[in-house]
């Protein structure tokens, strides 16, 4: 508990530092309050993850007078992530970074990752699918590709104040107590950094959104929960291949429906930003909030009232992955059920059939 107390404090410091001194007209600002996917009303910093990998950064080095190898260790895998880091906070200054290069960062840092650290993924429990994972290229290759998935995958969520944040937080609180239970230090000084990390830069996210994480953090949470979740399946035996299938798989599934959603449905191209997210579509028609006002306090409300109907949908896959970590195929029933329940909401919403208690209403001030 001394890793997650230490990161905790100093992400809270160092992110209070970036809110106090930030300035709102600089590079480092969101200015862009009309876009398909903005929803905050003045230019807020972009560089949250600064704190947060700060944080990290200083817990691992405070750990090495206690357990010096379970450091490098940790040092390592951050050390891994600074290209997937690096190259995000470099969007995030200059709003410039093509969409293929940030995904190549992504492939470079697994690929480290996968080299420094063993991280391959080496089953899936599946008939043949696993012969080919015994092949130490092909599971090096898949680890890689896992990870870029769900460093985009989590940075696609990143919409409303607090949701990538706090999902992303509930996964690592996950993959520790699965750690916990099956005796694995790296996995779990890994995910107790990284919740104390994200809890002092969500005191300043959520509910007002006086910081967001920008792509810079996005990817670094991304990276690390891939990383852990990959290191888990392939140190333990006893975790199930699929425990981290379901744990991720709401935003996993919400890129790999909005690709399809945007390619096949409306002949655009995947990298294209649009405005039908799940999230967006919760915001927009279920949070009846203070619809056509131009008052900040109200939409800032409305903003944050979003997150936790999204964190209620992670949760039917984050809980049931946490309580039956070891049992395949109760996880894949979980896992169609999230499916399931998923494209369920989303048609119900965009046909406007969205079950009246859903529907969040308040009165206009």
């Amino acid at each position: 508990m001394l890793n997650l107390t230490i990161s905790f404090i100093v992400s809270f410091l160092a992110t209070m530092l970036i809110v106090r001194f930030a300035n709102r007209n600089s590079a480092a600002a969101d200015h862009d309050l009309d876009g398909v996917q903005k929803f905050h009303v003045r230019p807020v910093p972009r560089v949250g993850g600064i704190g947060i990998v700060a944080a990290c950064c200083i817990a691992v080095a405070a750990l090495t007078s206690r357990d010096l190898p379970l450091a490098i260790n940790l040092g390592l895998l951050l050390a891994c992530s600074v290209v997937v880091f690096g190259i995000g906070l470099a969007e995030d200054f200059t709003k410039r970074i093509s969409p293929t290069v940030r995904l190549l960062c992504a492939l470079v840092g697994g690929a480290l990752a996968t080299l420094a650290l063993h991280a391959t993924v080496v089953r899936l429990d599946l008939p043949y699918v696993d012969d080919w994972l015994a092949i130490p290229l092909v599971a090096g290759v898949v680890a890689v590709l896992c990870v870029a998935a769900l460093v985009n995958a989590v940075n696609i969520i990143d919409g409303f104040n607090g949701l990538a944040s706090a999902a992303a937080m509930t996964m690592f609180a996950s993959l520790g107590y699965v750690a916990f239970k099956v005796g694995d230090p790296l996995v779990l000084g890994g995910a107790l950094i990284m919740i104390g990390a994200i809890l002092g830069f969500l005191v300043w996210n959520y509910p007002y959104g006086l910081i967001f994480l920008g792509d810079g953090g996005a990817y670094f949470l991304g990276f690390m929960l891939a990383e852990l979740g990959i290191l888990l399946v392939a140190r333990n035996p006893s975790v199930s291949a699929w425990y981290p299938a379901l744990l991720f798989i709401y935003p996993i599934f919400e890129t790999v429906f909005s690709i399809y959603r945007k390619k096949y449905l409306r002949g655009m191209s995947p990298s294209m930003p649009d405005g039908v997210h799940l999230h967006m579509l919760i915001y927009k028609r279920v949070i009846r909030w203070a619809i056509g006002t131009h008052n900040a306090r109200l939409l800032t409300q409305r903003n944050a009232v979003t997150s936790p109907y999204l964190w209620a949908l992670a949760l039917v896959a984050i809980v049931p992955a946490t309580v039956f970590w070891d049992r395949g195929a109760v996880l894949a029933v979980f896992l169609a059920l999230f499916v399931a329940v998923y494209t369920w909401l989303y048609t119900a919403i965009v046909r406007f059939r969205t079950p009246r208690w859903l529907v969040l209403h308040k009165a206009e001030e």
